[in-house]
């Protein structure tokens, strides 16, 4: 029983991805049905679709797009993470439309590509705070050396459930743990966030990464937030960029293989079905 809290879903036939031409190994069709086939085989049971930062003008479409995913025969997904832009005044009139919607389950922005300043501005901050209070979750997707902005935004918002996805992406490949180790430290004491263990091979050296590879991140990330603050999830097509679905599920299982089944459970599907209310307990004990 795993639940994938981070899958994207690329059909450039029905939305504009503008990133996507800068990253050719992803400039491509990554449907559903390609998905379910290798996340049934990893024993994925349920998954919360991530928006894929499609173009601005499509964040609503995204959203209508997903839910339809949701609505085929046997679909695997729960909900969705919906795009937004915080840094304009059209955020309050997003999050009123879809704060009712059940199938919306929070925002994410990427802030990593943000100029310096623009997550720690006043209107971002207040209209990050406009989540405190609702089940709404947000997304902080930041970069190792930029963990300072996670930790400034979780300051500045304390009522609202932050998730950082993929560890705050460890440069794993360039070695450098001291300064992502320091950070992660520093976030993880701030009670509001959730860590998510996802897709981190896509940082590792593809052709030389083994499970013991990312063990110290991994481990860290657990030791930092505890059982109850950390949440599993692919990051699916990105982990193709270093070996894929299978091969991070298997590294994953791995690395947990000494744990007790109860601290698994909290990471594999536990603390999702909490956070976002999947409803998934009832159904499953």
């Amino acid at each position: 029983m795993l639940v994938d809290t981070h899958l994207h879903i690329i059909d450039k036939s029905r939305l504009r991805y503008p990133w996507l031409a800068e990253v050719p190994a992803l400039d491509r069709d990554f449907l559903y049905a390609e998905y379910e086939r290798q996340a049934l085989r990893a024993g994925i049971s349920d998954a919360i679709h991530m928006e894929v930062d499609v173009a601005p003008d499509q964040i609503e479409a995204e959203i209508a797009f997903a839910g339809e995913q949701s609505r085929s025969a046997g679909s695997l997904i729960r909900g969705c993470i919906a795009a937004c832009r915080p840094e304009e005044p059209g955020f309050a009139a997003l999050l009123e439309k879809y704060a009712a919607d059940p199938f919306v389950l929070g925002f994410r922005r990427l802030i990593n590509p943000l100029s310096e300043g623009v997550s720690d501005s006043r209107i971002f901050v207040e209209n990050i705070r406009r989540l405190g209070g609702t089940w709404l979750t947000f997304d902080a997707h930041v970069h190792g050396h930029q963990l300072p902005r996670a930790i400034a935004l979780a300051d500045a918002a304390p009522e609202v459930r932050f998730i950082l996805d993929h560890c705050g992406v460890p440069d794993i490949r360039g070695g450098d743990f001291s300064g992502w180790q320091e950070g992660i430290a520093d976030l993880a004491r701030r009670e509001n966030v959730t860590a998510k263990i996802s897709g981190i091979v896509a940082y590792a050296d593809p052709d030389g990464w083994t499970a013991e590879t990312l063990r110290p991140y991994v481990e860290h990330i657990i030791e930092s937030f505890g059982w109850d603050r950390v949440v599993w999830g692919s990051d699916w097509p990105v982990c193709t960029l270093g070996g894929g679905l299978l091969a991070w599920t298997s590294a994953t299982h791995a690395l947990l293989s000494g744990c007790a089944n109860k601290e698994r459970e909290k990471l594999f599907w536990r603390n999702a079905d909490r956070i976002w209310k999947l409803g998934l307990a009832g159904a499953w004990e």
